[in-house]
């Protein structure tokens, strides 16, 4: 904790001996205090209850339980200042109020009531200050936990692009000697996907509608990339308003199916896209090739740790020896951001 005063600190303390002062006046007032008392018993209680939070502050906090967690040391040291600043209270009020000094008692009992009088009167204000500390640092906690947040978001989104365009640049590069209408045809929906992704780059989720629109142009260069080896099916059980899933979640989900399987002895991969309520679940055939190098399942981890930054609840997986399906939580901002 910073024990550093900064200005608002000051203007507490000042608002609280303020009111201090007034309801002294007015004590003294009522029991008719002499007029040295006022000017000697006032600024006395001030000086010394500031200077023992001074000490607190900017020495026996920082000395002993911030740095070195020397808690007898503290403690030890901490009892022989606020008995010191109990007996000059003491001290100022039988000058103040005209008694002789060779009255005053030095026994254990006056040692008590020298350390209870000192703690009643640092503690509710010492206490204050450390709650606004405690207030502010978390506010400040929030905020740096918050940015962080967005830049690690940034960060995952940024890995989707670089091997998404590769790819489609040699399935464009291959369509162009090939087939120059599905050539142009493919050149206008990732025409239309890279500016989904410009225009998404610094989102951290996109409504579902705008998803499964750039999902449909995402499933056109998969079955053109590969012809017949995916098929792809959408089911919508619900309307897609007011729902939201991680930017470029689907493309992950997607990606992942042709990253994995390939269609063998005419067999082809068939995936299903279900909308309900709270889950978008995609599930598809699996087939017996295995995984290349640069395919460690980086995709649904960067996903998986995207929803703990953006909701309470995570992808569910379901891997058997013929299907692997995925389910993902659809966000309602109004209940989870």
């Amino acid at each position: 904790m910073n024990t550093k005063l900064n200005r608002s600190d000051y203007m507490l303390f000042v608002i609280y001996y303020g009111v201090s002062v007034l309801m002294t006046i007015y004590e003294y007032a009522k029991n008719d205090h002499y007029l040295l008392e006022y000017l000697l018993d006032i600024p006395a209680f001030i000086i010394l209850d500031v200077g023992m939070i001074l000490i607190f502050l900017y020495w026996l906090l920082p000395s002993y339980i911030i740095n070195e967690k020397k808690y007898f040391h503290f403690a030890f040291w901490a009892i022989i200042l606020m008995v010191l600043a109990g007996y000059l209270e003491d001290v100022i009020g039988y000058v103040s109020s005209g008694r002789e000094l060779s009255n005053i008692k030095y026994n254990a009992q006056e040692i008590v009531n020298y350390i209870s009088n000192t703690a009643e009167s640092i503690g509710l204000p010492f206490g204050l200050f450390l709650a606004k500390k405690y207030y502010e640092e978390q506010i400040l906690f929030s905020s740096i936990k918050q940015k962080q947040k967005e830049n690690e978001l940034k960060l995952l989104r940024s890995q989707i692009s670089p091997h998404f365009l590769f790819n489609n640049l040699n399935t464009l590069d291959a369509l162009i000697d090939s087939n120059k209408e599905k050539a142009k045809e493919y050149i206008n929906r990732l025409s239309l996907i890279y500016r989904y992704l410009i225009q998404t780059k610094d989102a951290e989720v996109m409504e579902l509608t705008e998803e499964m629109n750039f999902a449909e142009n995402y499933m056109f260069l998969i079955k053109t990339r590969f012809g017949n080896d995916y098929e792809f099916e959408i089911v919508k059980n619900v309307s897609l308003e007011d729902k939201f899933v991680p930017t470029g979640a689907i493309q992950t989900l997607l990606e992942n199916i042709a990253k994995h399987n390939r269609a063998q002895h005419g067999k082809t991969i068939t995936a299903t896209l279900i909308i309900d309520k709270n889950w978008l679940t995609i599930s598809n055939t699996k087939s017996n090739i295995k995984p290349n190098q640069e395919s460690l399942g980086t995709g649904l981890k960067n996903l998986e740790y995207r929803y703990t930054l953006l909701s309470d609840q995570k992808p569910i997986i379901s891997d058997t020896s013929d299907t692997f399906t995925i389910k993902i939580p659809i966000i309602h901002l109004s209940n989870e951001l």
